[in-house]
């Protein structure tokens, strides 16, 4: 017998490495990976989040130096601001007045001349006289022309409803005694019957007032004298012109 029927004789299993991978592989397909793979995995997070605090820690000490430089900023402006309040405001005062002083010497040296000529104790009584009559002149010009200029009156336009006693009353003498009414200030205007109801029909006159002179109390007052002809007297309408 030779030397390759004998191995092929015996029972020998060559491939049992990579029988051995390939159910390790098929485990770790079930189950999950090893331990070994999940603590590199946690290793590799841990190491993750240690970079990321550091970087906040250096984000966090540049923002305590920019906070620190403002506020360094901000006490030499407060102080600065109380230096200048204590700082008295009327040492600028001497100079702004100064302005008309250093001209003065020059308008005086330029009139010497004109001086000679002025007498200084003239007669302020005329200068006082004509400013006077201006004065007066002007308040004469203003009074006259304020009376020409026309005075608003104030006027009012209102529709009266006038109910006589039933269907037989004559409205149009109801009519004819309201417009006898006569006031300094009242001026009558168009005038309807209006149906109320069961044959009664109503007045309805309108007519334009000035409020200084009449009012509708004064209407109502005359017009409700007529008392064969009018029952009641009221206001449907009340509009100012």
């Amino acid at each position: 017998m030779s030397g390759l029927q004998c191995l092929a004789s015996e029972n020998i299993w060559f491939d049992k490495q990579r029988y051995d991978e390939a159910e390790t592989r098929f485990y770790e397909g079930v189950n999950g990976p090893s331990t070994q793979q999940q603590s590199s995995s946690h290793a590799g997070a841990d190491q993750e989040l240690v970079s990321r605090m550091k970087s906040l820690e250096l984000e966090n000490q540049t923002l305590h130096k920019v906070v620190e430089h403002m506020r360094a900023t901000m006490l030499k402006l407060e102080s600065r601001v109380a230096s200048l309040e204590k700082t008295p405001a009327t040492a600028a005062v001497p100079c702004a007045k100064a302005a008309p002083v250093q001209a003065a010497p020059a308008k005086a040296d330029n009139s010497d001349d004109e001086d000679d000529d002025i007498d200084l104790f003239g007669s302020d009584e005329e200068d006082d006289e004509e400013a006077e009559r201006v004065k007066q002149e002007r308040l004469d010009a203003y009074a006259a022309k304020k009376a020409k200029k026309p005075t608003l009156i104030a006027k009012s336009s209102i529709l009266l409803d006038v109910k006589p006693w039933d269907d037989e009353t004559d409205m149009a003498k109801l009519e004819e005694c309201v417009r006898t009414v006569q006031i300094d200030g009242l001026l009558w205007g168009a005038s309807k019957l209006v149906p109320v109801g069961y044959g009664i029909k109503k007045l309805q006159i309108g007519c334009v007032v000035e409020d200084d002179k009449v009012g509708t109390d004064i209407l109502e007052e005359e017009i409700t004298k007529f008392e064969d002809f009018v029952q009641s007297v009221d206001v449907a309408a009340f509009n100012k012109i």
